[in-house]
């Protein structure tokens, strides 16, 4: 069975500012980090292929990944970021960009101090080029307007192919599930949205305090309103290190897929991010064969 990662991050600080590294909580991963140093971990779990998404609203951040793509058979996509707020650029980017690899378009809309943004006219034009172009979007929810939000994104652009990242950061240690565990079926509406169980830490200040008991219903939840063929599976590393890094991570993604059975499982630990994001074959191939070279 094929296993890909759709959700990791590289990150080099010369390149791009990636100013939110600069938070203490983060302190262990305010360095640059590479494809390189991730692929033991990637070996352990089994997995081949990788999905690189932005971290940065900068083109330097993309350039990175696209880079690493080039040298590195098993990165299977690249999520990138483009001017979404300036489509005639954006649109100029997308066509720059355009590749087998370059799957997709995200940005840090959770940094961002106006919670409306993505809904503002020359960002709804953004993502029409998009639409227009077949790429997908991925959205980072982090608010309950966020998550409204992109209800209504899913309205005005009807062919958008959407993915909710970290399953919209679901209120894991928090006693109350509302209005994520509504708002979440709201969005699981749209047949065009799928979502990630990935990046699923402690909503409380320390984001190591979690337990694999406490995802349960918020994973089972995303299970019930999605199903198995809309979640993908992400590792979020290196982001997923102050959160215990990669081990502690997917040993509990692990735990939880392996309830399923063997074609649902699939779906999750590959069958969606490659429908979802039409990654394409010959890479995935050159990925698993690089893997089993190893």
């Amino acid at each position: 069975m094929v296993m890909i990662d759709a959700h990791q991050h590289v990150w080099n600080l010369e390149r791009s500012p990636y100013r939110w590294l600069k938070a203490p909580q983060l302190a262990a991963i305010d360095r640059s980090i590479s494809f390189e140093e991730g692929v033991p971990h990637l070996d352990s779990a089994g997995v081949d292929g990788s999905v690189l998404v932005q971290a940065d609203d900068d083109d330097g951040d993309t350039d990175v990944m696209l880079e690493t793509a080039a040298a590195q058979p098993r990165v299977v996509g690249v999520v990138g970021w483009v001017p979404l707020d300036d489509p005639e650029r954006a649109e100029r980017r997308l066509r720059e960009l355009a590749s087998p690899v370059f799957v997709g378009v995200r940005a840090l809309i959770h940094d961002m101090p106006d919670p409306d943004w993505i809904l503002r006219p020359e960002v709804d034009a953004g993502l029409g080029v998009l639409e227009r172009l077949g790429l997908s979007f991925d959205y980072v929810a982090v608010l309950p307007r966020h998550l409204e939000n992109a209800v209504t994104v899913g309205q005005q652009h009807p062919g958008l192919r959407i993915v909710i990242d970290h399953l919209a950061k679901p209120p894991i240690g928090l006693p109350d599930r509302e209005p994520w565990w509504s708002l979440i079926a709201r969005v699981a509406e749209n047949p065009l949205v799928t979502a990630k169980l990935s990046g699923l830490y402690s909503a409380t200040s320390d984001v190591a305090a979690w337990t694999v008991d406490e995802l349960d219903p918020f994973v089972d939840r995303a299970l019930e309103v999605f199903g198995p063929r809309r979640l993908m599976y992400g590792g979020d590393w290196p982001f997923s290190i102050p959160a215990g890094d990669y081990p502690r991570t997917w040993a509990a993604a692990k735990r939880v897929l392996d309830r399923l059975g063997d074609d649902d499982r699939s779906e999750v630990l590959a069958g969606t991010a490659i429908r979802h994001y039409r990654l394409d074959a010959q890479r995935i191939a050159a990925a698993v064969g690089e893997r089993n070279g190893r």
